[in-house]
């Protein structure tokens, strides 16, 4: 009786040492006596004890970081590029069969496909155009490790380091751009105001009254700084007009005999 008992809890311990337990994110690789069996998990499943081995898998989505490393962009420029790699396992067996360390094969194709990718662009590609540059190592390093059951999910370039002296060179080229706009821009602007002119003057030359109007306005404008006195040429046509139109006189001189009366005004009584 004794020996039944005692056997009963042996087998009892040996299955309970089967049950095995993971975690949601985690996936359980079966090996029965040495061959892939299947894939457990997660939640409880049982497994047959010394005959089955199980090795563990987290597929969650892992962070590689890209050390900084030197690399010749396509116009023969020397810089320093670093990045940041995001995988996870979609297939736990073959992360497992295929390579040895699916970590270190990920981590060193990803740091030889970004140093190829970047050598094969110019440096205003790699500081304008970063997405493209992605885009292109993230699809050659998923064509590699797909095989391997790991799918990359995103890549991106953090930091690219240039020389100081491609610095200066890249600054005074900027400020040659904003040199050269600024110089359009005011070249247009003054295209624009002669038109302007242009157009102002056949209004005036069909009415030449409107000069004078125009200088009286000028006038005004300068008289209201209170601090210069003013000499101003009028035609004597203009005095004898407004003479004229006021009544003032009867007996004007003609143009010929007073070619031009100048005014002198204080701006006190302006």
């Amino acid at each position: 009786m004794e020996f039944v008992i005692a056997s009963l809890l042996a087998v009892g311990l040996f299955a309970t040492k089967g049950f095995k337990i993971d975690r949601e994110y985690q996936r359980g690789i079966i090996f029965r006596l040495g061959r892939n069996h299947s894939v457990k998990g997660p939640g409880l499943y049982w497994v047959v004890p010394l005959i089955d081995q199980k090795v563990q898998v987290d597929i969650r989505t892992k962070t590689i970081d890209i050390e900084p490393q030197e690399t010749v962009t396509a116009d023969s420029v020397t810089i320093r590029v670093n990045a940041v790699l995001y995988y996870r396992i979609i297939d736990p067996s073959k992360a497992i069969n295929r390579v040895e360390n699916y970590q270190v094969a990920v981590y060193q194709i990803a740091l030889t496909t970004l140093r190829n990718v970047v050598g094969q662009n110019s440096l205003d590609d790699v500081l304008q155009k970063r997405d493209k540059i992605n885009d292109a190592v993230q699809e050659i390093v998923d064509e590699v490790t797909e095989s391997w059951g790991v799918a990359i999910e995103r890549v991106e370039i953090k930091d690219v380091e240039i020389p100081q002296s491609m610095q200066r060179a890249m600054a005074k080229e900027a400020e040659a751009l904003r040199e050269k706009r600024a110089r359009i821009i005011k070249a247009s602007a003054e295209q624009e105001a002669s038109q302007k002119l242009s157009e102002a003057a056949a209004q005036i030359e069909g009415n030449p009254i409107a000069l004078e109007l125009r200088r009286m306005q000028m006038l005004t404008e300068i008289g209201a700084e209170n601090n210069t006195t003013t000499l101003v040429m009028m035609p004597s046509e203009f005095i004898n007009m407004a003479r004229t139109i006021a009544g003032t006189t009867t007996n004007t001189p003609t143009p010929e005999a007073i070619p031009f009366n100048p005014i002198v005004r204080s701006t006190e009584e302006i």
